[in-house]
This record gives C-alpha cells, structure tokens and sequence, in this order.
C-alpha cells in the first residue's frame, strides 16, 4: 500500500508536470508519470481512486496550455476522448462542472477545420449527452450556446464526408434519447426546442439523407427517427410530414439487413409508445402492430392467378 508521503509525492509529479511542455516531457522521459500512470491497474482501490484524480487534474492542465503549443493537435483528441468515457463512467454534471477547461475545449473543437478535431468534439458531445443527468447540465449551464452547437453538427449531418455524417447522427440519437420512465415536461420541451435548432426541417433533412444510396447513413437516420419517436411533440411531428407514416410502413425502402433491422426499431419505438394510437390514430397504429408482429424481414406474398388456357 502507497503511504501518503507517497501520494503527494504523486501530487507534487502533477504539479511540476502542469508548469510547461518542457516540465511535462522531463517527467514522462525520467518515468515519474509512468510511475503514475502504473498505479492506476494496481491493487489499491483508494490508491487507484486518487491516481485517477491526479491524470485527470494533469490531463485538464495540459489542455488549458494546448492554446499555445503548435502540437497539440496530436494530443488533444486522445485527452478529450479520456474526459468523455471518464463523464460516462463517473457523472457527465460532476465532470463537466469540475473541468470546464474540458467542456469549452470540446465546444472549440467544433469550430475547427479539421474533421478529426470535429470528429472527436461531436463524439464526446454525444457522450455527455447520452443520459438525462446530461443534457441537464447543457441546458443549465450551456443554454443557447448549445443551441447554436446543435445547427453546427445539423450542418456537418447535410454536408460532411460521409463518414462525419454518421459520426454526427449518431451524437443525435444519443442526445435526443429519453427513456418513457424519465420522461417530464420540461425535458420534452427542452428536446422538441434542441430538435427545432438542428436545421430548418429538421425530419425533412433526416429522411433526406436517409434515401442516400448508403446503408450506414440510412440506419444511422433511422436511429435518429427512432430516438424520438417515443416523444408526443415528434410523433406529431412526423404524423404531419407529408409521406412519412407511409415512408415509415414502407419495407420496399431498406434492402439490407442492417437497414431492415434498423426500420423494425423505429417502427417497434412508435409502436410500443403510449401516445401514439392517439396521435397517429388507430388505423395506422394497428399497421404499426402489424408490421411488428410480421417481424423485420417479412415479405408480402405475390398474389398469382392462374389464366386459363396460358401454358
């Protein structure tokens, strides 16, 4: 067991490591930081707690001096990448509220013009707002900046390389996820404002990009579809979109497995939902209960009549 003379032996690493690139690069070459990060896989829970505390207290450090060093594009990425798993693990509110230096440097790299800074930024993005606990904390402490965030990655989704495409879609469906349980009024206004943010027509752009000739970007729309489809405001919102109740009942459209199973969520999310019978009306809710209980990969039967007398 590490005694505590020890541990602030550790504190002081992270203190002199902070100071400059030149002070970090002495105590990484000398193995005071391997020293370090080696106690973070050791047997001590306690140890291994404060550890974590101290890379996360350097890595924060060095994210602030990034500004000024020409090479931190190399880095950063990497060390956004640690906070967003570190938010997941631990608390995405207590993480972000603790390291602000963490939550502007994601809401930079947004702004820059390289795609794997843009990459990195959205991916965490997505991360932090993959629970309720997190997207609280946007709107409280973010508010319309994070609105103007929204129409940004709404742009990237119409007009990035493909692969940033899905990158952004995906941060959208995590974003605007809420479980029926955690539902409130509050949240299904706040997700209904967010969506409104993201472009013009937002269902619109959605279902655009999703008849693009590429399976991964068409899953990747339907996925946004259904992760608001248990929300009333979007059920209305789609039953009002000329064509989209057809669109969504269409098993003509996907071709592929992936997207086939990918059609069957987002028809199994509006069926399983408790609005939507009275939104969509029953009709098309029955069709919905239908297409459920055929399964993803069902096949109309081509009716054959026999003509008399053809050979």
């Amino acid at each position: 067991q590490l005694q505590p003379d020890i541990m602030e032996y550790f504190c002081l690493i992270v203190e002199i490591s902070s100071v400059s690139p030149e002070s970090l690069n002495y105590c990484t070459t000398s193995g005071l930081v391997t020293q370090l990060l080696r106690e973070l896989t050791g047997e001590d829970v306690l140890v291994r707690a404060t550890c974590v505390e101290m890379v996360t207290s350097l890595i924060s450090n060095i994210i602030v001096g990034a500004d000024s060093d020409p090479f931190s594009s190399f880095y950063l990425p990497g060390f956004v990448k640690f906070f967003g798993n570190l938010a997941i693990m631990d608390s995405p509110q207590q993480i972000c509220e603790r390291y602000p230096v963490f939550v502007e440097k994601v809401f930079e790299m947004t702004e820059s013009q390289d795609p794997t800074m843009i990459g990195v930024a959205v991916d965490t993005i997505g991360i932090l707002g993959s629970n309720v606990e997190g997207n609280k904390f946007y709107k409280k402490q973010v508010g319309t900046r994070f609105e103007r965030l929204l129409m940004k990655i709404g742009y990237q989704a119409k007009n990035a390389s493909t692969e940033l495409k899905i990158r952004c879609l995906d941060a959208i469906s995590s974003i605007f996820y809420i479980p029926p349980e955690q539902q409130t009024d509050d949240l299904l206004r706040m997700t209904e404002s967010w969506f409104s943010s993201l472009s013009r027509d937002p269902l619109e752009l959605f279902r655009g990009i999703s008849n693009q000739p590429f399976p991964e970007l068409h899953c990747a729309a339907l996925k946004v579809f259904t992760s608001i489809a248990n929300q009333p405001w979007a059920q209305k919102l789609m039953f009002n979109s000329p064509g989209f109740v057809e669109y969504v009942m269409d098993r003509s459209v996907e071709h592929d497995k992936a997207s086939k199973d990918a059609k069957y969520e987002l028809v199994k999310a509006l069926a399983n939902s408790k609005t939507v019978a009275e939104i969509f009306g029953n009709p098309n809710y029955l069709r919905l209960r239908t297409y459920l209980s055929e399964g993803p990969y069902y096949v109309k039967p081509i009716s054959t009549t026999a003509v008399e007398g053809a050979e």
